[in-house]
């Protein structure tokens, strides 16, 4: 399992919240990706700080393992 408070290095300023960019580099997404997913409701949970769209690490790390696959559809 994951121990989000070791994985803070994304952040240059070691918060736990991931701005727009920061948080398409940790989850290896362009930022374009991010933006479209969030506006779909596909994507990561988000926060607004003062009108600026922030993502907190652990919601980042649970996004990415709800994706989690063991088999690709039609393969066996």
């Amino acid at each position: 399992m994951i121990n989000s408070t070791e994985n803070r290095s994304p952040a240059s300023h070691n918060s736990p919240f991931l701005t727009t960019n920061e948080a398409s580099g940790f989850l290896r997404l362009k930022p374009k990706t991010l933006i479209n997913r969030r506006a779909l409701g596909l994507g990561p949970r988000y926060r607004k700080h003062g009108g600026r769209v922030v993502y907190h690490i652990d919601d980042l790390i649970n996004w990415s393992r709800a994706g989690d696959r063991t088999e690709y559809p039609g393969t066996r």
